[in-house]
């Protein structure tokens, strides 16, 4: 599988947009290849949003568990560069029990996050560091969230003054640099609007943000080569969750009190139109059709990045023989047991 004459060890990529049948087919490789299923999707990581992402249910987890999903509280930001740490992290162990990850989503930013870095940032600088701590100390914290929104508005807005880890970077790079941060961000294709229609935002860094991947990595991409094929999958799976209470899931959300539209995790397909229902800002009918409209639109984007990507095989979704099909791509002819 991959290139037999690399030194890296392998990994699988199954990407595809929303609704192409990507966890069906994640499941059924892993009862031929001995691999560990990382979910690559920016909307599972949020704990209490299980019908509106189409979380693996209780029954699919249990045979084939599922890595970061229900890591975060909707609360939370979650950024790329979280992602490629802790799928870094989770990569590690799959391979050091003699396994292979699988990595399975439709995130496009948070794959290409990880196959090829955080790249144009400077290095942390431990000298100035230390003496942006002493200044703290001495001066407090709030002075350098002052210098931070009067030299980039948009990364103070993004920080809170007590998150010293992410106020310190911040104000690394803009003295390394003269650059906000923030322009690094919108460079790397983090200040704005993901690829799912989240607001993803860039934030935390570590040393080796620019490293490549440290796998030898086959990539799959699944979807149905009809598109209208997509389309009426998107509606019978979005009304599938009605039935099945997104809006009750939704609605439990709401009444937390702590959570807003503005926040990423609300942001999501789906939430986002159903909070505005659950407002009282349209009615059920146009409510569904924004949600199916916006459901489609990802999958249009998704698409858009992967006819784009590198060195990734198509199956169609639609094929029966679609297992035998991935397993041919990642060149294997007999199963593992």
């Amino acid at each position: 599988m991959g290139n037999p004459g690399s030194s890296y060890p392998p990994a699988i990529f199954l990407m595809g947009p929303t609704a192409s049948g990507k966890t069906d087919l994640a499941m059924a490789l892993c009862q031929h290849v001995p691999c560990d299923i990382v979910s690559v999707d920016s909307a599972m990581i949020y704990r209490g949003m299980d019908i509106g992402t189409a979380k693996p249910t209780p029954e699919e987890l249990a045979r084939a568990p599922h890595r970061l999903i229900d890591i975060c509280d909707p609360s939370e930001r979650y950024s790329a560069a979280d992602f490629r740490r802790d799928a870094l992290r989770e990569m590690a162990q799959i391979t050091e029990a003699g396994r292979i990850p699988l990595l399975v989503g439709g995130t496009m930013m948070y794959f290409k996050a990880l196959l090829h870095g955080m790249s144009g940032l400077p290095s942390a600088d431990p000298e100035l560091r230390a003496r942006l701590e002493q200044e703290a100390a001495e001066n407090g914290w709030p002075a350098l969230h002052r210098e931070l929104a009067a030299r980039d508005p948009v990364a103070a807005r993004l920080i809170h003054p007590n998150n010293r880890q992410r106020l310190l970077r911040a104000v690394e790079v803009l003295r390394l640099t003269g650059r906000p941060i923030s322009s690094f961000w919108q460079a790397a294709g983090g200040s704005g609007r993901e690829d799912d229609g989240d607001f993803t935002y860039i934030t935390r860094w570590q040393a080796d943000e620019a490293a490549p991947l440290p796998y030898t990595v086959t990539q799959l991409a699944v979807a149905p080569s009809d598109r209208a094929v997509l389309h009426d999958r998107i509606e019978q799976r979005f009304q599938h969750m009605l039935q099945a209470g997104f809006l009750e899931e939704v609605r439990a959300l709401m009444a937390r009190g702590d959570l807003h539209p503005g926040l990423p995790s609300m942001r999501c397909v789906g939430y986002r139109q159903a909070w505005e229902y659950l407002a009282g800002d349209c009615d059920y009918d146009t409510f569904v059709g924004k949600g199916i409209a916006a459901t489609r639109q990802l999958a249009k984007r998704q698409l858009t990045w992967l006819r784009k990507w590198s060195d990734v095989h198509w199956l169609d979704s639609r094929d029966k023989l679609v297992v035998s099909a991935a397993l041919k791509k990642l060149g294997l002819r007999t199963t593992f047991k």
